[in-house]
């Protein structure tokens, strides 16, 4: 894992650049139970290890969105932006859950800078990601990710 810092005027630059890979994490059990506390979704192919043992993927299996909302915490592994004043996660464009991620499985996340945009204040950035799970050969996640940066 390598992290690209770069200085805000430098962000139009950056289309097509490759940030690389983080470090695998692993998702653990413990994980899944307390973001379905959070999100208050305790559907057994999570929470019910037993069950799920029996169930259609063999093992309990992370949430979707616990597994997107791991793009923050990996995207900032691999990238920051110096001399400003705001950073925003802006929000998604698009998004496919396309393989479950069994409770210890690992993962992790390959991203591209596939747009810079000027907006008012600053620069917003839409990034390529991949959320990979180790061994599989079909990511968990694919997503479109936008950031924005003002000075």
């Amino acid at each position: 894992m390598s992290n690209t810092v770069v200085n805000f005027e430098d962000l139009p630059g950056l289309v097509g650049k490759d940030l690389g890979y983080t470090d695998y994490r692993e998702i653990t059990q413990d994980q899944i139970n307390t973001f379905a506390d959070a999100t208050d979704d305790h559907q057994w192919i999570h929470t019910d290890v037993e069950k799920a043992k029996e169930g259609p993927f063999g093992a309990p299996i992370a949430h979707g969105f616990l597994t997107l909302s791991l793009v923050i915490p990996l995207w900032s592994e691999l990238f920051d932006v110096e001399g400003v004043k705001t950073k925003v996660n802006y929000g998604l464009d698009r998004v496919r859950f396309t393989n479950p991620v069994k409770a210890g499985s690992k993962v992790r996340m390959h991203s591209t800078i596939a747009e810079v945009t000027e907006v008012k204040g600053g620069v917003q950035i839409k990034t390529n990601n991949t959320i990979e799970i180790e061994g599989e050969e079909r990511p968990a996640v694919i997503a479109e990710f936008l950031a924005r940066f003002y000075v």
